[in-house]
């Protein structure tokens, strides 16, 4: 989805913070919800697809507009508007038709490790299978220049990556609260990466950091992987509705090797012999990859 800059609407304004109204339209369908007071784009975004998700084609691309008083008619939502006052948007797709191919290319390629941590290891389901792939995909991303982009869940309390996983050259590594690794130092390190169009997402929990995580991504337009072998939950249910909610969504659920040998593409690629040696080693027979 995408929001072009323009004058703002107008309504009645809440007193303070709190909840604001907001009459989300989309197609032939209108209804009403609210969002906190100050919500810009994405909590906009999110909440379009928490109303509407089985009806959009996240193939597609979008618009959001706004209903504006002095114009009797909707305009598209300007630049770093946030919610202070009731309001009506509209989700409007546009005609282009976009397909998802999945290609990946090492320049246009981010690697998001999620809270791989070591209060984990004994409540994730093959969390010791997932610890292997992970780290196998971050020895892939240093071999071929990808960045790579590492959150912790609370730290003080759930610890630290695991050692077996190296983090050496990883471009970020930070601590958060939030379930989303979407974190304002995130897409400032993002901001940085020119031409960054594909992330490929591992770690914990598949049905909650992993999933927001890769809701966000697909609402700031970028195409999102998510690697089933390397990304687990406490619960093998969660793990594979999240999944498959996931895929429904236009998110490209795959493997590790799927996307090591993708990213080199080649025979002939000077790294090829290298992500072979990664590869040699079959994926765990865990069961994981029998519960996507």
């Amino acid at each position: 989805a995408e929001a072009a800059a323009a004058p703002g609407g107008g309504g009645s304004s809440p007193a303070g913070g709190g909840s604001v109204p907001v009459l989300f339209c989309f197609s032939v369908f209108a209804r009403p919800a609210s969002v906190p007071h100050g919500a810009g784009y994405e909590l906009l975004i999110q909440k379009f697809l928490s109303l509407y998700g089985d009806q959009i084609d996240m193939h597609r691309k979008f618009v959001v507009q706004l209903f504006a008083e002095e114009w009797s008619q909707y305009i598209d939502l300007p630049k770093g508007f946030l919610v202070s006052e009731r309001c009506k948007v509209r989700l409007v797709p546009l005609q282009i038709q976009i397909t998802t191919l999945g290609n990946l290319t090492p320049s246009s390629t981010v690697f998001f490790c999620c809270d791989m941590q070591e209060r984990f290891r004994p409540a994730i389901k093959y969390f010791g299978d997932i610890i292997s792939v992970g780290q196998r995909l971050l020895q892939g991303a240093r071999l071929l220049g990808i960045p790579v982009i590492v959150t912790e869940q609370y730290p003080k309390g759930l610890g630290s990556t695991v050692q077996e996983i190296d983090l050496t050259g990883a471009k970020l590594v930070l601590p958060k609260t939030k379930f989303s690794m979407v974190l304002p130092e995130v897409e400032a390190a993002l901001a940085e990466i020119p031409g960054v169009r594909s992330v490929v997402l591992f770690g914990v929990e598949t049905h909650v950091c992993i999933q927001q995580t890769a809701l966000e991504l697909i609402g700031r337009g970028l195409e999102v992987h998510i690697v089933a072998d390397a990304t687990s939950s406490r619960s093998m249910m969660d793990r594979m509705f999240a999944l498959e909610r996931l895929a429904r969504t236009g998110i490209i659920v795959t493997t590790s090797e799927a996307i090591l040998l993708q990213l080199v593409a080649d025979k002939e690629h000077p790294k090829f012999k290298e992500i072979q040696n990664l590869i040699k080693a079959s994926a765990p027979e865990s069961g994981l990859l029998s519960k996507v």
